[in-house]
């Protein structure tokens, strides 16, 4: 599995709710990506989706204590549930948020993280994988400019994933 996010120098990923930053090559990046492919989240990401429907052409499972009735949506009752209720685990990313990220992190092999080059503080966050022994940066894009921030595209890898 991996994880795919967008955070910036503080490592902050969204607030009230929301995410911080409305970057269309980001967008792009995230639908070209994840296109086909199972993508794992917690209920409150999936609520913050235009009518909080589940995102097309992808396997959406999410994380809830309590599911509900929403077509397209696999429903798990914890991380560990998600993980078994994933068919191919190596074509399955993590999208959020916060709490799913930090639960799950340590499962993921590879994390795409683009950088944003800010300093807004937030009030979530995605682990700060520059501070964990297991993970380093292994590529990392030319800087790009739109909507007046810069921001590359990185890739680190974790050295020991754990396994199921």
């Amino acid at each position: 599995m991996k994880a795919i996010v967008a955070v910036n120098k503080n490592w902050s990923i969204g607030k009230n709710g929301q995410l911080l930053y409305s970057i269309p090559g980001d967008m792009r990046f995230f639908r070209e990506t994840t296109k086909g492919s199972t993508v794992i989240m917690g209920r409150k990401t999936l609520d913050s989706f235009p009518g909080g429907k589940p995102l097309k052409n992808r396997t959406n499972i999410v994380i809830s204590s309590t599911p509900d009735e929403r077509e397209g949506v696999v429903w798990a009752s914890s991380p560990k549930d998600a993980l078994l209720k994933t068919e191919d685990l190596n074509s399955a990313f993590l999208i959020g948020g916060a709490t799913i990220y930090s639960q799950l992190i340590d499962y993921c092999t590879e994390a795409y993280v683009t950088i944003i080059d800010d300093y807004d503080m937030g009030d979530s966050f995605f682990p700060n994988l520059n501070k964990m022994n297991n993970w380093e940066l292994y590529e990392s894009s030319e800087n790009f400019v739109e909507n007046g921030y810069s921001y590359r595209f990185c890739k680190f890898k974790n050295n020991n994933p754990k396994e199921l």
